[in-house]
């Protein structure tokens, strides 16, 4: 009786481990099925409010704009997988810091504050420099025209938010708002909450494109000149060559040339 049972418990061993094998089973295939579809996809973080750089169109979810194709196919050159993750502006830097993200792609100055101390910056893609939106029947005729008794908005945690926030503190401006979205700054101008939109060139003449009869620029550029960049995690320097080199052959094969006339022209 005792050869029988031991024999049916060999026999029981001898078919689990085949179909164990059979089935893939154990850590050593499943790094191999991964390695086979390149690992899991690196996590993009941007703020889709900063048109025409990224931003969602009405009734998708979906991101696009001029950020999203770049490194779409700088992810191509150098064989990536990415996934795009939509965040709040000023939770960029910290979703990197935390391991939530792998690598910023949201138009994102490289020169403003303490920035280039939390993350590694990449090479420029795009210099800016910083407009005054307002309403089209407004007579401000530019930031030097500004007074006391006015309120200007921007977005939290950009360039602009920074400069708004620094005339407030010097007197020149009532208030400086700072909202988490471009487009709650622009219905705040459009409802007269406020008396102008710091903001990006480029992203005013998104918003002027779909809005110029409801509004304009004031005046001329100012502020200090913006530098926009990636970003990954600080001493990822393998992820962040691979980065600049795939920025580097768009720029070689005219693919980055054809994306500027895309999404600015």
């Amino acid at each position: 009786m005792k050869k029988k049972s031991l024999a049916l418990l060999l026999t029981l061993a001898m078919v689990f481990a085949f179909a164990l094998s059979a089935c893939g089973g154990g850590s050593g295939t499943e790094e191999s099925a991964e390695d086979i579809a390149g690992g899991d996809p690196l996590i993009v973080v941007t703020e889709a409010t900063f048109a025409p750089f990224e931003f969602t169109e009405d009734g998708d979810d979906a991101i696009v704009g001029f950020d999203v194709d770049m490194m779409e196919e700088i992810a191509a050159d150098q064989g990536l997988i990415i996934q795009w993750k939509n965040l709040e502006f000023d939770s960029l830097i910290p979703a990197l810091q935390s391991d939530q993200g792998d690598i910023i792609c949201a138009g994102m100055n490289k020169l403003a504050g303490d920035r280039a101390e939390k993350v590694d910056f990449g090479d420029t893609y795009y210099e800016s420099d910083l407009m005054l939106l307002v309403k089209a029947d407004s007579n401000l005729t530019g930031i030097d025209a500004v007074t006391s008794d006015m309120k200007l908005a921007s977005q939290i945690g950009t360039t602009g938010g920074d400069y708004v926030q620094a005339l407030k503190e010097e007197g020149k401006i009532a208030e400086g708002v700072v909202l988490n979205q471009w487009t709650d700054c622009y219905l705040q101008m459009q409802n007269g909450d406020v008396d102008g939109v710091v903001v990006d060139m480029p992203v005013g003449n998104s918003y002027l494109n779909e809005h110029g009869d409801i509004a304009k620029f004031a005046g001329e550029k100012f502020g200090d000149h913006e530098e926009m960049a990636f970003a990954v995690q600080k001493g990822n320097t393998e992820l962040l060559d691979k980065l600049n080199t795939g920025l580097a052959n768009l720029k070689e094969n005219g693919k980055y040339d054809e994306l500027v006339e895309k999404w600015f022209k």
